[in-house]
């Protein structure tokens, strides 16, 4: 997110914060480099910003938050796993398999992977969330 970006998200939540006071506001970063939930304290083009009641949170931490399990993305997404295995074979049945490179190229790291296509493309993504690294 360039910092024009962050700043007008920032000016957002804070405002709501300051709307609602019970409530806390939340920049959820689905594709984070790591697991983290944590008030939201940034310099953006020279200015400072923080708030009380404005956080930044992982995806694996906000589902957490939300469920009240410390696993619940990947319990997401072993459910996800099945629901896209049953779609997938859905389409093969109705249609011939379109040929597509970069499906190629990660069929290909399954091979030598031995997961599943799902478990591959879901571990080289969050192979750093707990429960993934066992993929």
């Amino acid at each position: 997110m360039n910092s024009s970006s962050a700043e007008s998200l920032f000016q957002k939540l804070a405002k709501y914060a300051d709307t609602y006071k019970k409530a806390d506001c939340y920049w959820i970063q689905i594709l984070a480099k790591g697991s983290f939930n944590e008030k939201w304290f940034s310099e953006i083009n020279g200015k400072e910003y923080s708030h009380s009641r404005v956080f930044k949170i992982s995806g694996e931490q906000f589902y957490a938050l939300l469920s009240g399990q410390k696993d619940a993305l990947c319990q997401l997404y072993k459910v996800l796993q099945v629901a896209i295995a049953d779609y997938l074979n859905l389409i093969e049945q109705e249609q011939d398999v379109i040929k597509n490179s970069a499906l190629d190229e990660i069929s290909n790291e399954v091979i030598i992977s031995k997961r599943t296509i799902l478990d591959h493309i879901t571990f080289e993504n969050y192979s750093y969330y707990l429960g993934f690294d066992k993929l």
